[in-house]
């Protein structure tokens, strides 16, 4: 098998890890966007997730002259309408921290008792020359924790109680919570997207 490359549109260090396990069987040298500092933010203007996603791998894909993924994923809480939904990483305003989203989550829910909630994610494959090959999609249903508990995984995972589970994903091993996430079962489609792409 030839390998090839792929960039994974993020400077996120945490996404990156989780992509690294998902895509670690296939022949494809990963890179991220920490390793082209000239490449300018590409703004997420869309109202879904599948826009933002499909904005990103075009942007990043032409600025980076190759095949690159992007993802868009959120929470969308039962209980606020869908929010925070596609401003879930801006939802204390730009810069703000995890643990300053989180908070501003549990704040809002505090007189609330139904929890539901699910993750979202939206992964988009596209060529440099602005063509989307491939469009996936993950959903992982479960319920907001009334405190942050655990300490993996990165954003609202310490308050994300998987349906089936007791813990939150900051409290499952990376392994388990890498086979049930939104982004594991998007993934799993596109990864068998990108696999008939290194075959000879």
């Amino acid at each position: 098998m030839s390998r090839r490359q792929l960039l994974i549109a993020t400077r996120n260090r945490g996404k990156l890890h989780e992509f690294r396990a998902l895509l670690e069987k296939l022949p494809i040298d990963l890179y991220d966007l920490n390793s082209f500092p000239e490449i300018a933010a590409v703004a997420e203007t869309g109202s879904t997730f599948g826009e933002n996603a499909a904005l990103k791998a075009i942007g990043y894909a032409g600025q980076a002259g190759m095949v690159t993924l992007a993802d868009d994923s959120g929470l969308e809480v039962e209980a606020l309408g869908g929010a925070p939904g596609v401003f879930s990483a801006r939802y204390s305003g730009d810069g703000a921290s995890d643990s300053e989203r989180v908070e501003k989550l549990l704040s809002e829910l505090s007189k609330v008792t139904n929890r539901a909630a699910r993750f979202v994610s939206v992964v988009a494959v596209s060529v440099s020359y602005g063509t989307i090959l491939n469009v996936s999609r993950g959903v992982c249903h479960g319920s907001i924790a009334r405190d942050p508990r655990g300490a993996n995984g990165f954003g609202y995972d310490p308050i994300f109680v998987p349906q089936g589970f007791d813990q939150t994903f900051a409290e499952l091993a990376a392994e388990l919570k890498n086979e049930i996430s939104h982004r594991a079962r998007a993934f799993d489609d596109a990864a068998k997207f990108l696999r008939s792409l290194t075959l000879p």
